[in-house]
Order: structure tokens, then C-alpha cells, then sequence
């Protein structure tokens, strides 16, 4: 049992690490108070080659494999959690349909410019009444000759606003229930789709979230993604990349308010010392370092079996779960530690814990990874 990381990985940690450390942690803050898209960073990310991680050379990526982007994402929701869920939605459950479902025609077509950073990709799946039971999908696609029709509506959609292509649910065949779900690929620029305002939320501000209204949207018959009525099934495989992904997103952040916490400590006195000198705040450390140790063994694990193409499913959201639990757990206690300081907009742990809630709601909440673990289990 070999735990190093390849000289690859390496090489990509510390790569991904430098830059985000010098050029993305430094204006994270700024971007979170304007809301601001971070067009220039995701340029630079483009260029270094950070979107083709997870490809194949065939197809315009780099080949380097699912751990090697999952650190990558680590590395940049360290600095910036708003940049991170921008790339990870965007590899993992935009262009991962399409990679992992797409025809060969479909593929050759977008992989590339998706892997390239020169078209941003989004997931249409969520609707006002389809969130956790993503099975009550309400979208639906018609075909009429040689197009299908689609009309519905998404909601809290990452990156569309931004993107150039979207893989949307519908539904094709509404007495099949879960099997009567198909999915598309639509680019953004189609007749009859439109994305509403950027939602006003809570945390990752500075990344592009919004909804999706289709109304009599026609695309080509042969933009239906893989077979009609499997649409349910593909994006369960989907959301196994996408765990991942948030995993590796909240061990960034986790990371982050660790960092943030022992810096906090060993500077703040009080009683004559620095406050990482008593004995409860050595506790509260302690235990942060652990779990996100544990956390980050958890996500590597099952980014790795992907790659070895052996099953993850179960790694994957026992991963995001304890991934997430331990980010927004980190989070408040790094706010505890800074005390009112950490409570003030000066110090970046209000965002963290801001950014640290949607971990354990979004790809799946906490509520839903303990169902997929006892179904798992055979429960």
C-alpha cells in the first residue's frame, strides 16, 4: 500500500499550489465582496492546462488522471472556494457527461474546447421541485422530426451564465418514471434559452449561479447525450465524479481554515501568551488537522479508484460527506478561535465559513450520501 503521490502529482500540487497561493488567494476576498467572475484567474488556469486534467489526450486534455485534478481542485479552493466550484462544476459534471456518455462526433466537438477552457460547460439538473428526488424532473423533450423540443426550467445551475454549452435532463417518457429521463447537450446560444439574474447567495459569490428557462428550445435529434431513457442513470454516474470533486473542495477549504486558525493562534495573546499556548485551542487544532487529514485520505482514495477504473461509488460519497461535515466544522471553529475578530469581514474565515455550507448541500446533501451509503451497504 503506497500512499506517495507520483513525481506528476507532485509536480501538479505544487504548480497548482504556487499559483493560487501568489496569484488567486491575494484577491479572493475582493472577488467574494464585487461578486465578481474571475475571468482573468480562469484565463491563467486555461493556460497552464488545469481544465484538460481529467481527459485524454485524445480529446484535448492532459491524460493526468482524476487525482491529479482532484488536488488541483484542493489547491485552488485552499485559496479561493468561488474559483474552485467554478472549475469543478465545470470538468466534473459539465464536460464529464459528455466525456463519459458523448458519441464520438459529440465528443470530438466539445471535450476539446471544454478541456482547452475555451467554452465553459454547465449541468441542468436541479428544478424548483426536483432537488434531493432528482427523479421528479418536470423538463420535457419532445421530438418533432429531426429535432427534439425542450421546455422547463433549472435552477441554481453553476456556470451557465458564463458557459457555452449545457447538458440538460428531460424528460422523454413520462410513464417510464426514472427511466423515461433522457439527457442533451444545448449550447447556450440556442432560440428559447435564457439564463435569469446571478442568485444573490450567501457564499461563493464570485462564482456564476443562476437559472435556466427553456422555452421551445430545438436542437438536432443527434444532440441527445448517449441512448433516449437514460438520462437518470447517466448523471448518477455523473454525480460520483461530482462528490469527488466537492470533496476535494472542501479539504481545500478545510485546509484553508486550519491555516488560517494556527496563524490566528500563534499570534493572537492573551494571559500573557499566544493563545495556541492553552491547552482548548491546541484541542480545537488538533482535532481540525486530523479530520482534514482524514477528509483528504478519503477523497484521494476514491479519486484514485477512479482512476484504476474500479468501483467508487461508495468512496466517493463517503468522501463528500466526511469531506464536507469536516469543512463546515473547521470553518466554525477557526471563527471561534479568531473570536470577534473572526466575525469581521478583516479576516478571511467569515467567508470560509460562508463558502463551507453549500459543500454539505450541494452534488447531494449530507442527508442524501448516508441513503447512498446504506443502499450501498444493501440496506
Amino acid at each position: 500500500m503506497d500512499f506517495q503521490l507520483t513525481e506528476e502529482q507532485l509536480m501538479i500540487q505544487k504548480v497548482v499550489r504556487d499559483f493560487a497561493q501568489k496569484e488567486l488567494a491575494p484577491i479572493a476576498g475582493e472577488l467574494d465582496e464585487k461578486g465578481e467572475f474571475p475571468h482573468e484567474i480562469t484565463s491563467k488556469m486555461a493556460e497552464m492546462g488545469l481544465f484538460g486534467l481529467p481527459f485524454s489526450e485524445e480529446y484535448g486534455g492532459s491524460g493526468a488522471g482524476y487525482l491529479s485534478y482532484a488536488i488541483a481542485v484542493e489547491e485552488i479552493s485552499r485559496a479561493c472556494a468561488s474559483t474552485g466550484i467554478t472549475y469543478a462544476a465545470h470538468c466534473s459534471i459539465g464536460t464529464g457527461p459528455i466525456y463519459l456518455f458523448g458519441t464520438e462526433e459529440q465528443k470530438k466537438k466539445w471535450v476539446p474546447l471544454c478541456a482547452s477552457g475555451k467554452a465553459f460547460a454547465a449541468f441542468g439538473l436541479t428544478e424548483p421541485n426536483a432537488g434531493s428526488d432528482a427523479g421528479g424532473t418536470q423538463t420535457t423533450a419532445v421530438l418533432e422530426g429531426d429535432e427534439w423540443v425542450l421546455n422547463g426550467s433549472k435552477c441554481f445551475i453553476t456556470n451557465v451564465g458564463v458557459g457555452k454549452v449545457a447538458v440538460i435532463t428531460a424528460v422523454t417518457d413520462r410513464s417510464k418514471g426514472t427511466r423515461g429521463i433522457s439527457s442533451f447537450i444545448v449550447p447556450t446560444d440556442t432560440p428559447g434559452f435564457s439564463v435569469g439574474q446571478p442568485y444573490d447567495k450567501m457564499g461563493l459569490k464570485a462564482s456564476d449561479t443562476r437559472e435556466i428557462i427553456l422555452e421551445n428550445v430545438r436542437i438536432p435529434k443527434e444532440n441527445l447525450l448517449g441512448n433516449q431513457d437514460e438520462g437518470f442513470k447517466q448523471f448518477l454516474v455523473a454525480l460520483d465524479g461530482g462528490r469527488i470533486s466537492i470533496g476535494a473542495l472542501s479539504v481545500g477549504i478545510a485546509q484553508a481554515c486550519l491555516d488560517a486558525a494556527l496563524k490566528y493562534a500563534k499570534e493572537r495573546e492573551q494571559f500573557g501568551q499566544p493563545i495556541s499556548k492553552f491547552q482548548a485551542i491546541q484541542f480545537k487544532l488538533a482535532d481540525m488537522k486530523m479530520k482534514t487529514e482524514l477528509a483528504r485520505l478519503m477523497v484521494y482514495k476514491a479519486a484514485w479508484l477512479k482512476d484504476q477504473g474500479q468501483p467508487f461509488s461508495m468512496e466517493a460519497a463517503i468522501g463528500k460527506l466526511y469531506a464536507s461535515e469536516t469543512c463546515m466544522q473547521n470553518a466554525s471553529e477557526a471563527v471561534q478561535i479568531h473570536g470577534g475578530y473572526g466575525y469581521m469581514k478583516e479576516y478571511p474565515v467569515e467567508r470560509y465559513l460562508r463558502d463551507a455550507k453549500l459543500m454539505e448541500i450541494g452534488e447531494g446533501t449530507s442527508e442524501v450520501q448516508r441513503l447512498v451509503i446504506a443502499r450501498l451497504l444493501g440496506c
